[in-house]
């Protein structure tokens, strides 16, 4: 092979084409404990077994890493999207599917990661009612939240704006993690996020 074609880095066109899929930011929106990042890690194992490539950028693990320094004040909660738009476009460009559990509670802070990423974003509504959330509470979030200790949390202490035109609704209330991500990816598929090698695997497991 030619120095020349070594030096020349794989184009995004290439990437996805190797990898038969297209480079797409899903934002999987919901209240705390809705179920977004069991979902994201779900996928992504998924979509890694079907030979995809796929990272998950989880809100929780941002937090305690690239963002640590950020709080939870509209001008922070802002900055904290910003900088995972900025994450998950480097991904995108590579050619990854990238999903992004994080709650992005306002339809403003939506709107920035749809500004951000344009034609590759993707807005899916993990959809589970408020009391389902707090029974689960993993975390306790909710009880400190009710009791005074835990402020500006969302769905008690700060507003959750339900999305009003998501690309995709999943029903996390009363269907399983495996069944909505069956949903995901016959949904990615009939978007032509999926290529043929990738739904030929989908449709054979």
């Amino acid at each position: 092979m030619p120095l020349d074609e070594l030096l020349t880095p794989p184009d995004r066109q290439q990437r996805e084409a190797r990898q038969d899929h297209r480079g797409v930011a899903l934002l999987l929106t919901g209240l705390p404990a809705a179920g977004k990042s069991t979902l994201a890690h779900a996928l992504e194992a998924r979509l890694l077994a079907l030979g995809g490539q796929c990272l998950v950028l989880d809100g929780d693990r941002l937090r305690a890493g690239l963002n640590q320094d950020l709080g939870f004040t509209e001008s922070e909660r802002q900055e904290n999207l910003r900088r995972a738009a900025e994450v998950a476009a480097l991904l995108v460009e590579a050619g990854m599917v990238v999903p992004m559990a994080m709650i992005a509670p306002l339809a403003s802070h939506r709107q920035l990661l749809a500004e951000r990423l344009g034609a590759d974003y993707r807005e899916v509504w993990c959809r589970a009612a408020l009391h389902t959330c707090e029974r689960r509470d993993p975390k306790g979030h909710y009880a400190l939240a009710r009791a005074g200790k835990l402020a500006d949390f969302t769905g008690v202490s700060a507003p959750y704006e339900p999305p009003q035109t998501p690309a995709l609704i999943l029903d996390c209330d009363t269907r399983s993690v495996a069944q909505n991500v069956k949903r995901l990816l016959q949904w990615m598929a009939t978007e032509r996020l999926l290529g043929p090698s990738l739904q030929r695997a989908l449709s054979s497991h």
